[in-house]
């Protein structure tokens, strides 16, 4: 059971203007929660900290992984996360992915360029650390830039 919450997940999970940009994804014996969000909204420290790029051109996908435990919130697990943004001309991009771990906290980051109203499709394959099952996952998010 997870005890602690990381401070970028805090971040990235109580962002009220995207919470709707927060989506999950259910497999047997696991769910993979994502969410893409501009880095724009993170706060200065937050960025700092964990060196990511804020700029209202720029966009982070948060990916954790999260195996089932009966009568708990679940238990992170280390996996391998590939992801492909595409946006609606087709045109696709390879987004690289880095692990994130917390005290008991484990999640993957990766950022990427956006620009005004665009709208990208992040597709996901989750392989959970200990199977060779994979978890395909997907997120539509469109951006915007004041």
């Amino acid at each position: 059971m997870m005890r602690h919450i990381s401070t970028l997940l805090v971040a990235l999970l109580l962002l009220p203007l995207f919470a709707s940009a927060e989506n999950s994804t259910r497999a047997p014996g696991y769910t993979v929660h994502h969410n893409a969000i501009p880095t724009a909204m993170l706060t200065p420290a937050i960025a700092s900290s964990y060196s990511i790029i804020r700029s209202k051109y720029r966009g982070l996908l948060n990916v954790s992984i999260i195996r089932t435990l009966e009568g708990t919130t679940g238990q992170p697990v280390k996996g391998q996360v590939k992801v492909v943004a595409t946006n609606l001309l087709d045109q696709s991009r390879t987004i690289a992915m880095r692990e994130i771990k917390e005290e008991e906290a484990i999640y993957y980051i990766g950022e990427f360029p956006i620009i005004n109203r665009e709208t990208l499709t992040f597709r996901m394959e989750v392989i959970p650390e200990g199977t060779d099952n994979t978890i395909r996952a997907a997120l539509s998010q469109q951006f915007f830039i004041d």
